[in-house]
């Protein structure tokens, strides 16, 4: 009976390994590939500083047009690419994080990843993997967390994002190098619904003022 039951336990565990590298393999990294080009264009005739503060990950960043205003005092780089998931930031991290070999990584992802019916657990399991990644070459580099946020067109999706951001606040806490902000407050009013006032007309990314808000949250996060 022992080994009845162990056999079947092991051949379970074998086959969701299979079934999560068959997802893995089904992810369309090529769909980032334009703009990955671009950026490895732009740094051939306009090279980023090294131990810069790199920010990465989905439209949050990307949308980010204020970012050298907003942290006038330190080197930024925009490495942002909207619509991604987090695995396309592991994936691309040879490309768009390694050459510059950020002191200081600020990453927003993961938003996309549970829209897209991930449950928070997955998502939270590849930001750990984003982050081994990244250490296993730049041991020293921190990574910032900026946590999710509600949105009114997301706003149905609220409970699995406050669960994604529990995860990794936990994770982040006992680490020095990692860091994480909290936003699930920036975007609500004070009946805990979202702001439609700092959103664009999407209702879903950030306009100027919610970037001023935003802005302020990392300011305090940055080296001194």
């Amino acid at each position: 009976m022992n080994r009845r039951i162990t056999f079947t336990t092991l051949a379970f565990c074998f086959f969701n390994l299979i079934c999560a590298g068959a997802a893995e393999t089904n992810h369309n990294f090529a769909v980032w590939e334009k703009e990955i080009a671009a950026f490895e264009k732009s740094d051939q005739t306009n090279p980023p500083p090294k131990h810069a503060i790199l920010f990465t990950g989905s439209s949050t960043i990307r949308l980010w047009s204020t970012l050298a205003q907003d942290f006038p005092d330190e080197q930024v780089i925009n490495r942002g690419f909207g619509g991604c998931e987090i695995v396309d930031c592991t994936h691309f991290a040879d490309r768009i994080v390694f050459p510059y070999e950020p002191r200081m990584i600020v990453f927003r992802a993961g938003g996309n990843d549970l829209w897209a019916g991930k449950s928070a657990e997955q998502v939270f399991a590849d930001f750990k993997e984003f982050v081994a990644t990244v250490h296993q070459r730049l041991p020293k580099t921190v990574i910032v967390f900026i946590s999710w946020s509600p949105t009114v067109s997301r706003w149905k999706g609220v409970e699995k994002e406050r669960a994604l951001n529990h995860l990794v606040e936990e994770f982040c806490r006992a680490k020095p190098l990692l860091k994480y902000i909290e936003t699930s407050d920036l975007t609500l009013d004070e009946h805990g619904q979202p702001r439609a006032d700092l959103l664009r007309a999407d209702q879903l990314h950030l306009n100027a003022e919610g970037y001023k808000l935003l802005a302020e949250r990392v300011r305090s996060q940055l080296p001194k």
